[in-house]
Parts: C-alpha cells; sequence; structure tokens
C-alpha cells in the first residue's frame, strides 16, 4: 500500500481557509487531517464542528477527525453527523474508550486513537484490534510546528509489532513533525499515514511538498 499524506489544516492560513482548502483538493494529498482542541485536554483552543462541517462543503476527500478533548464521548455523535470520514480519539482522554470505538465503528466510519508521546505503547493492547487507525503522536499534542521527538522511531516499531502480534489491521498515522527530513524513514519503519502541518503549508509550492513525502 502506497503512503497516504493527510495534510493538516491547523497550519493552514485560517484569513484564507476556503482557498486553502482548495489547494489541499487539488493536490494529490489523501485526506484532510482536522485537529479539535479544547483547551483541557491540551493547552490551545483551535476550532470546532462550524469549521469541520464547512471543510466538508469544500471537498469529498475524507476528513480525517483528530479529537484532542477531554470526554470527547460527549461529541461522537454529533462529529459523526457532520461529516468525519475518521474519528480518532485520544487514549489517555476518557474512560469510555470500548463504547466510543463501538459507536464508531457501528456508525459506518473509520475509528481511530491516538497516543501521546509518553504513553506506554501497552495502553493500546485492549483496543487494537477493534480500530482502523492507530496516530502515534512525534510531538506533544496541542501545537503545530514542534520538532518531532526522536523516540517516534522506536515506538513506531512497537507498534507495528504489537499490531502484527495481534493480527490487526489497524493503520498506522505519524502526526507531528513530519517534514522532508524523517519521512523516508517513518515510510520503512511501517508507517501508513502520515500527517503533515507546518512542513506543507510553509512551502512555497503545497503539491511538490506533498509530492515529495508520498
Amino acid at each position: 500500500m502506497s503512503i497516504k499524506i493527510a495534510p493538516s489544516i491547523l497550519a493552514a492560513d485560517f484569513g484564507n481557509l476556503s482557498l486553502e482548502c482548495k489547494k489541499i483538493d487539488k493536490s494529490n494529498a489523501d485526506w484532510f487531517h482536522l485537529d479539535v482542541m479544547d483547551g483541557l485536554f491540551v493547552p490551545n483552543i483551535s476550532y470546532g464542528m462550524p469549521i469541520v462541517k464547512s471543510i466538508r462543503k469544500m471537498t469529498k476527500k475524507p476528513l480525517d477527525v483528530h479529537l484532542m478533548i477531554i470526554e470527547p464521548e460527549r461529541y461522537i455523535d454529533k462529529f459523526i453527523e457532520i461529516g468525519s470520514d475518521i474519528l480518532t480519539v485520544h487514549v489517555e482522554a476518557t474512560s469510555k474508550m470500548d463504547n466510543i470505538i463501538d459507536k464508531i465503528n457501528h456508525s459506518g466510519i473509520k475509528s481511530g486513537i491516538a497516543i501521546n508521546p509518553d504513553t506506554p505503547i501497552s495502553k493500546l493492547d485492549d483496543y487494537i484490534s477493534n480500530v482502523d487507525l492507530i496516530c502515534l503522536m512525534g510531538v506533544h499534542a496541542g501545537f503545530g510546528g514542534q520538532k518531532f521527538i526522536k523516540k517516534t522511531f522506536n515506538r513506531l516499531e512497537e507498534l507495528k509489532n504489537l499490531i502484527n502480534s495481534k493480527n490487526s489491521s489497524a493503520l498506522i498515522e505519524i502526526d507531528g513533525g513530519v517534514n522532508e527530513n524523517n519521512f523516508e524513514k517513518l515510510k520503512n519503519l511501517g508507517a501508513d499515514v502520515l500527517v503533515a502541518g507546518s512542513y506543507i503549508f510553509n512551502s512555497s509550492n503545497y503539491n511538490a511538498a506533498i509530492d515529495l513525502l508520498k
């Protein structure tokens, strides 16, 4: 399977969001990655349902919605309703992960679990066979433009081994710090999806930046 590229809209120019989304829609990007932050689970507030709903109208590409919020179970139905194609919640953010996964899976969209850099990969043991995606954070969740945490390479190997041991079909997504210096190693270690924000949106040519990662 070829690598999927998911530009992170958090790094886009929100003063020209429609234009930015049109550029990504016309590119070879596979998904739109949308980070929803509540200022509680992470020390930042990004955007919520109105932005996701608006972007849904701008593209037919899958919306990869990453909920960085506490008690995400409160909003699962709403994010399904407004057009998410993949809905990812943090393993650290809820005590009701089984219920959340079941609800997402039964809705017909894809389910994902995100895991922060300091959380043991073993925390995914009970869920990894029931989800479509594991989002492995390459930075501490909350802000774009951070430097890639190098221990993510070892964590990626550990996660790949866990997926194989459980005969899981979950894709591995790397979120945070992805750029031209580390994407090859991430692909070689088994990443299936690369989320890139600053690397793409700070470039002078979005198409070229995306194509390089592929």
